[in-house]
């Protein structure tokens, strides 16, 4: 490695901020707490904090790529621009009518997402387009001059264009966009033909909302990221991570925030993907848990599993179909309220329940000592045993197990039973959202890997596959910022959407290659932004669905011209993909695609082999201290290890600790741990183990 592969990737978390350095010596890591006041400070800290624990200057940094969880958070707490809509006359209710997807059948207090632009500030264009694009009812230069005029008098800081059947079309809203601009150069516009050229008005028209309703604040904080980390001598360019799992430029993420939504977990999975290929595991469940939410994810033949639509500020949180659709491509993945600073309570029933409100960073845990009185899933951890009170964060945070006993009270249960309470719980609400992402996907979990990161995913990952059936699980190296080293991992991608429908016993193969000649151009150019001479591969995806279905299911194609002759392909595609999802097809139904995507990414460098090791010679221990094992129901003495100590060939039969600086990971009795080639520690049940 030169100096010019000086690389930092930075997350912020809900608690923490974790930063990776890639430099000539190896890996440099640093985990902060996450400043809500001021975002950009804890970043600059943990990047000086890395970057002096590998003794390099902050100058010789040669490309900085972040995430964050900005977008979102903007629109769960509603602290967006001032927006306007503008849509085709008729569908201004479009947003707030939603689907007839009710989601809590017998709630009859249902409370629905509230729109992020209010009925008065929603307005309506006399035009029409039809699926074809073909003008029904022309866009009046008039009613545009009057429209913009409305607009720039109404004191709005943000735009959306979002008129039917655009996709097809852009006419109109070019038309009206131009208009816009001429009246006001500095408003923030965005269109719905650019942002989510896709099939479908509501999540459309969500998705140009969401991101005109972010993007000044977005625009704001890169601009000022990126100045004050030139302020303190980081010339590097600043690369963001996409919900898809790819890099962009600053300049795009700014014109496109809403591509952000999940970039932090997104990383994660990149991450995992990478020991995925490592270790040669073609099925594995990727486990994030950090300080204030779980994520799980499904990794097969070393890809993420991804998805076009993503929903956000849920009101009913963590419940499907709650939230706003937004069609962005997203990696898939179950997120549950169950981080370290989950808030722990007993609901009207007398039950105990976890999440989904959360101490984060401020003001924390009880026994960080903070101010916070609540008990939290850390505090749980803390008073079973399971985490070191002098040797939290690599002692950088000094735990009070007194004010963990004094927020158990609360519960109005023993201390012990509380903590015991809370991480079962915890455990089985994160096992039962794993069971149903994978059944939803057709899989059957106990034939996968595990691999767990994030500060809190190796404390309970061990017990998670005790419940789940799972026999195998994979710590990397660096796990307590797994999402940050997974930015290093990711390449420069862009996916390019189009709505174009086709029956396939009616397929125009000419029109199709149009579309798809313009997306890839389209795509190239924005990966240009970031590795213009950098080899690439394309992906080619087809939403298909029979006819008379409300949704569809991606479909990979090969990537090239299609033809009239391709027919058969497309079939057979579909139904394999259908028979993987549902395990049928149903015959003698027409087949139809609604939107198309294609993904153009830089080649990924290959992956060295790691070296697996089954069994080996016993590691040194430190000391021995008592930890409650969920699945015996008893204190055992479990014996405390380093990390270091692991090393390749090292093993230990568990109960034990492994310690290290940002985690530490918990092997339950009924597993040994096995040091890796990689610097990977190896679970396996102690019955399968060599």
């Amino acid at each position: 490695m030169s100096p010019d592969d000086i690389r930092v990737g930075v997350d912020i978390g809900g608690t923490f901020t974790d930063v990776a350095l890639t430099h000539p010596g190896g890996l440099a890591t640093a985990k902060v707490l996450t400043d809500y006041t001021a975002p950009e400070q804890a970043i600059l800290d943990g990047i000086a904090a890395a970057a002096e624990q590998a003794g390099v200057a902050l100058g010789d940094i040669a490309q900085v790529i972040h995430g964050t969880t900005l977008v979102t958070n903007a629109l769960i707490e509603r602290r967006g621009a001032k927006t306007a809509f503008i849509t085709t006359e008729g569908f201004r209710d479009v947003i707030e009518m939603r689907s007839e997807n009710r989601f809590e059948q017998y709630d009859l207090n249902l409370v629905l997402p509230t729109p992020l632009v209010p009925r008065a500030h929603r307005f309506t264009l006399n035009e029409r387009l039809g699926p074809d694009g073909e003008v029904l009812l022309p866009l009046d230069p008039a009613e545009v001059a009057e429209m913009a005029a409305r607009v720039v008098s109404g004191g709005f800081e943000a735009v959306a264009i979002g008129l039917m059947h655009s996709y097809a079309n852009p006419a109109h809203e070019r038309m009206m966009e131009a208009a816009l601009r001429a009246a006001a150069p500095d408003l923030a516009i965005s269109i719905s033909s650019v942002i989510s050229p896709q099939m479908r008005e509501l999540p459309r028209f969500n998705t140009v909302i969401a991101n005109a309703y972010v993007q000044p604040q977005v625009s704001d904080y890169l601009g000022r990221l990126v100045a004050r980390l030139r302020e303190t001598g980081v010339g590097a360019p600043v690369f963001m991570l996409h919900s898809g799992g790819g890099l962009i430029s600053v300049e795009t993420a700014s014109e496109q925030p809403v591509r952000l939504l999940e970039s932090g977990p997104a990383g994660g999975a990149i991450f995992a993907a990478d020991f995925a290929r490592a270790h040669g595991l073609d099925k594995v469940l990727s486990f994030d848990m950090g300080g204030t939410t779980a994520k799980i994810c499904l990794i097969e033949d070393g890809t993420p599993k991804t998805a076009n639509t993503f929903e956000v500020a849920r009101t009913y949180r963590f419940k499907k179909g709650s939230g706003m659709t937004v069609s962005t491509p997203v990696v898939e993945m179950v997120e549950i309220g169950a981080g370290g600073g989950s808030i722990a309570s007993i609901d009207q029933m007398g039950r105990l329940q976890v999440g989904p409100r959360s101490a984060a960073s401020e003001p924390g845990p009880a026994c960080y000592g903070r101010g916070g009185a609540e008990p939290t899933v850390t505090d749980a951890n803390l008073l079973l045993g399971r985490l070191d009170p002098e040797n939290f964060a690599g002692g950088s945070i000094t735990l009070h197990p007194e004010a963990s006993a004094k927020a158990a009270d609360r519960l109005k249960l023993s201390a012990h039973d509380a903590a015991f309470g809370i991480t079962e719980l915890v455990d089985e609400n994160m096992a039962n959202a794993a069971r149903v992402h994978t059944v939803e996907n057709g899989r059957d979990i106990e034939h996968f890997t595990m691999i767990a990161f994030g500060g809190g995913a190796p404390l309970h990952a061990c017990r998670l596959c005790e419940k789940l059936g799972i026999d195998e699980l994979i710590i990397p190296p660096g796990a307590g910022v797994g999402s940050a080293i997974g930015f290093l991992k990711a390449p420069f991608s862009f996916e390019a959407s189009r709505g174009l429908f086709q029956r396939l016993d009616g397929f125009d193969p000419d029109a199709v290659n149009a579309a798809l000649t313009e997306m890839e151009a389209e795509a190239h150019s924005f990966v240009d932004e970031g590795a213009k001479h950098a080899p690439r591969t394309t992906r080619l995806t087809a939403m298909m669905r029979y006819a008379g279905q409300g949704w569809e299911i991606p479909v990979i194609l090969p990537h090239r011209a299609l033809e009239a002759g391709d027919l058969p392909m497309l079939q057979s595609a579909f139904e394999d993909a259908y028979r993987t999802l549902f395990g049928r097809i149903i015959e003698g139904l027409a087949v139809e695609v609604t939107n198309w995507l294609l993904t153009v990414s830089t080649v990924l460098p290959e992956v060295a082999p790691a070296i697996r090791h089954s069994a080996g010679s016993p590691a040194e221990t430190l000391r021995t201290r008592p930890v409650f094992d969920a699945a015996l129901r008893e204190t055992v003495e479990a014996r405390e290890v380093a990390r270091s100590a692991l090393g390749a060939g090292k093993m230990l039969e568990g109960p034990a600790i492994v310690v290290e600086t940002n985690t530490c990971t918990i092997v339950t009795a009924g597993f040994v741990v096995v040091g890796q080639g990689d610097g990977s520690l190896r679970l396996i049940r102690k019955e399968r183990a060599a």
